[in-house]
């Protein structure tokens, strides 16, 4: 940035100085959604979360209905109805 002999700035110095800024600003974001997006996806490697699989290596109905229930995608009422169709 230069300065014009009477101790201000040009217009472009200025230009310049808001394009810095901006990018100092973008890197620390860019940062900030690295480190979220990491956090998030490294903890999901647990395999405590895992549903345990039957002697076969696949779930049976019941678990499935189970985990389903867990997860919120099923009701109450829609996990006794089906747990006593089956």
């Amino acid at each position: 940035m230069m300065w014009d002999g009477n101790g201000n700035w040009g217009s472009s110095d200025w230009a310049t100085l808001a394009l810095i800024v901006i990018a100092v600003i973008a890197v620390i974001v860019a940062i900030v959604f690295l480190v979220r997006y990491l956090s998030r996806t490294g903890g999901t490697s647990s395999t405590a979360a895992v549903p345990p699989a039957s002697a076969s290596g696949q779930e049976s109905p019941e678990d499935i209905l189970k985990r389903r229930y867990a997860a919120g995608e099923i009701g109450r009422d829609e996990y006794l109805q089906k747990l006593g169709d089956l």
